[in-house]
Parts: C-alpha cells; sequence; structure tokens
C-alpha cells in the first residue's frame, strides 16, 4: 500500500449541484497539491444527470414533467450518458492525482468497475462488464453506472451504485442511453434490506485492493460542505505530497 492515505470523508445525503461544484473546487485544489486524494461518499437528493455529450433525447419524460415532479436535470462535464441518482445510492467521488504513467481513463474506469464486482461478490451476487458500455451489471440489468473526468491528471466523478435506491424514477429515462437492458439494486436482488453504511464500508475496503492505496476513513460527518475544503487542506502536508 502506498504511504499516503487517500481521505474519505462522508457527506450525507447532498443535492447534486452542490457535490458537482464541491468537486471542481477539490479537483482544482488536488492539482495544486494543496489537498491529499479524496473520496467523498454521499447520497444524493433525486436528480437525473448525463454527460458532456448528453442531451434530453433519452428522457422519457419533458423537462417540464420532470420538474412537476421536483427532479432537477443537470447537462454535467463527465463522461456516460443520462442516469438518475437518488436516496439509497452508494456515490463514491473519487478526487485522484494520476501518476504520469497511469492517465488512461479506460484503466481507471476498469479498476472502479472492479471495485463493485468486488462489493458485489461479498453478497453472493455475481456480476459483469460490458466492455462497450461502463458501468456494471446482474444479468440484463445495470447496478451501478460509472462516470467520471480526468482534468491534468486529476480524476473526478466516480461511481454511483444502488443498493436500496427507489427504481420508479428509471422508467422515466433511457437510463444510460440503452434501450434493452434494465435497472437493478442490491435489495432487490437479495431480497431483503440492505444498510448503506455496511455497503460503503465494503466498497472502500475493495478500493484499497484494486488501487493498492490505504484509505483513512474521516470518522466525523461533514455537517455543511464549505467544511470540507478547509479540512481537507488542514491536514499534515506529508498527505498532499504526490
Amino acid at each position: 500500500m502506498a504511504s499516503e492515505p487517500v481521505v474519505v470523508l462522508q457527506l450525507g445525503r447532498v443535492a447534486y449541484e452542490a457535490a458537482w461544484e464541491l468537486q471542481r473546487q477539490l479537483a482544482a485544489a488536488r492539482r495544486a497539491g494543496t489537498i491529499p486524494d479524496t473520496i467523498l461518499l454521499l447520497e444524493h437528493e433525486p436528480v437525473f444527470t448525463t454527460g458532456r455529450r448528453g442531451g434530453t433525447h433519452n428522457l422519457r419524460l419533458s423537462l417540464a414533467e420532470l420538474a412537476t415532479r421536483g427532479i432537477p436535470y443537470y447537462v454535467t462535464d463527465r463522461g456516460g450518458d443520462v442516469t438518475y441518482h437518488g436516496p439509497g445510492q452508494l456515490v463514491a467521488y473519487v478526487i485522484l492525482r494520476l501518476g504520469e504513467g497511469q492517465r488512461r481513463v479506460r484503466r481507471f474506469v476498469e479498476r472502479l468497475e472492479a471495485t463493485v464486482l468486488d462489493v458485489l461478490e461479498t453478497y453472493g451476487v455475481t456480476g459483469w462488464l460490458d466492455p462497450a458500455r461502463p458501468g456494471v451489471w446482474v444479468g440484463n440489468d445495470k447496478i451501478a453506472a460509472i462516470g467520471i473526468a480526468i482534468h491534468h491528471g486529476v480524476t473526478y466523478h466516480g461511481i454511483a451504485l444502488n443498493v436500496t435506491t427507489d427504481l420508479e424514477p428509471y422508467d422515466w429515462i433511457v437510463p444510460c442511453g440503452i434501450p434493452d437492458r434494465g435497472v437493478t439494486s442490491l435489495a432487490r436482488l437479495l431480497g431483503r434490506p440492505v444498510e448503506l453504511a455496511e455497503v460503503a464500508q465494503r466498497w472502500l475496503e475493495a478500493f484499497a485492493r484494486r488501487f493498492e492505496r490505504d484509505v483513512q476513513l474521516d470518522p466525523e460527518p461533514v455537517r455543511t460542505l464549505a467544511d470540507v475544503l478547509p479540512r481537507l487542506t488542514s491536514r499534515p502536508a506529508a498527505a498532499t505530497r504526490s
């Protein structure tokens, strides 16, 4: 394991736009070397997002109809097509400075996908990968979406794993632009409730193995997003060196 840990912060439930802006701030700080590599664990309020090349063609409801349901829609700077985020979904945003020889986007995505496969295996669920369609599948259904951005060697965005997620909002879109496949959750597959905190812990263990990094979970939950950057910046200087 690397001697400098990846710091993990627990954000609780966060509106998408606020978390997106925070990620951009943290990615800039990571490029400047003022914060360590960081993972943000959170849930989102209900929201639809699409990647930087996305549009509205994979929405089954109009933007006005989504608005009447109180669900915003954002075109973001990540890769990938339209997806849904909501309570009961484990979202992990990874702000990581990659080494000079590690900047292949596909390789990074493959390692993130592998972390989800590892988590599923601990529950006796067999997932699989489709090289043409990023994400993690169980049978014909997607259980985890992956969309990332890499800017000047620093990653942000990440994974969204359906744990106890309400799956009905996926009926209002063509998830990830793939009309002939479905969406599932860990709770649906197991036929029982699953604790999000338990899944998060298993995912962090898988991340540590797959990325060969120590992870350091900050036990104190983040109470306001304004605290995140100062909290990371105040960490020992040794943790910020590349």
